[in-house]
């Protein structure tokens, strides 16, 4: 079976790899543009191009897609199939009509729950028990085509979204392995509509979402805490500077124990939140490498009834 693969980072590179491990002839890898990184603003290339690279797989870097230049480029190619893993943009009519076999898309969430481009994030800053992977015939829409296969994990009550997302990489690769077997004798996989009524968005997450709002319940502010890890990482304020919480666990689930925001025990870090408590594990104050709560707490420690979050940054 001939395949183009469309994808851009990590989670993309792990599922073309297992294509290539699993002996497909891959025709060529198209990824986003290389993008400036780390303090030198170098321009670095996507982790698929590496990975494409590494095999010998022609890349492509295309800026724009509606202009039908790559849709003529892979009628050229002639694939039996394109297969789409976190590629970054929405593909046109023109290129999803291109390989008889269809083009299929390896999603990270259980379809049609969290459609969109974090759905990873979302499953855990919802605070959702279940995540997983589903494969899924592209259509005109988002994330909205026939279900080939889903594959489920449950999420744990302390996991961060960056954590879930390495398992789930993984899962992907397996899950869109089994999917391509289905693919037997030119034949299309058998797939099931979607239930649009079940559906829900996942948005991209962006910087100031990731400020606490202690208003919330313990389990809430929890959950914002592992969802917005790694990035762009939940914040609060501290002393006029911004504090950034990477790891956290619900001390008090129940009851009004202080002031949204208030430090109740300040040799543990608890802090109140509008029903319950937090605790924090693991901070990074502004200018400063990030660090477990005890060795923050020995330059900088605490006092009962100081309040997190109200001075704007």
């Amino acid at each position: 079976m001939k395949v183009v693969f469309f994808g851009t980072p990590d989670f993309a590179a792990a599922s073309l790899k297992r294509l290539i491990e699993d002996g497909y002839e891959i025709l060529a890898a198209f990824t986003r543009p290389d993008m400036p990184k780390g303090r030198g603003y170098q321009l670095a290339p996507p982790p698929v191009k590496e990975t494409a690279m590494k095999y010998g797989i022609p890349v492509f870097q295309p800026t724009k897609l509606k202009n039908g230049d790559v849709a003529r480029q892979l009628t050229e190619m002639e694939p039996d199939i394109i297969v789409v893993v976190a590629y970054g943009r929405i593909l046109p009519r023109a290129i999803l009509d291109v390989p008889p076999l269809g083009c299929i898309n390896v999603h990270g969430s259980l379809l049609p729950a969290y459609r969109g481009s974090a759905p990873i994030q979302w499953t855990v800053l919802n605070g959702e028990k279940e995540g997983g992977v589903t494969t899924q015939y592209m259509a005109e829409g988002v994330d909205c085509g026939g279900i080939i296969l889903k594959s489920a994990v449950s999420v744990g009550e302390n996991e961060t979204s960056e954590e879930l997302y390495d398992r789930l990489e993984a899962l992907g690769a397996q899950c869109l392995s089994d999917t391509m077997k289905l693919f037997v004798d030119g034949k299309r996989a058998p797939a099931v509509p979607q239930d649009d009524s079940q559906s829900s968005y996942a948005p991209m997450l962006e910087k100031p979402m990731g400020r606490l709002d202690f208003s919330r319940t313990a389990q809430e502010v929890h959950n914002w805490i592992r969802g917005m890890n790694s990035w762009p990482s939940a914040f609060t304020n501290y002393k006029g500077k911004l504090l950034k919480v990477h790891r956290s666990v619900i001390a008090e689930r129940e009851g009004v124990l202080g002031r949204p925001g208030e430090v109740i025990d300040p040799e543990n870090f608890v802090v109140a939140c509008g029903k319950g408590a937090v605790r924090f594990t693991e901070v990074q104050l502004e200018g400063a490498k990030r660090m477990d709560v005890k060795t923050f707490l020995r330059g900088k420690p605490l006092e009962k009834g100081e309040i997190f979050g109200e001075t704007t940054i």
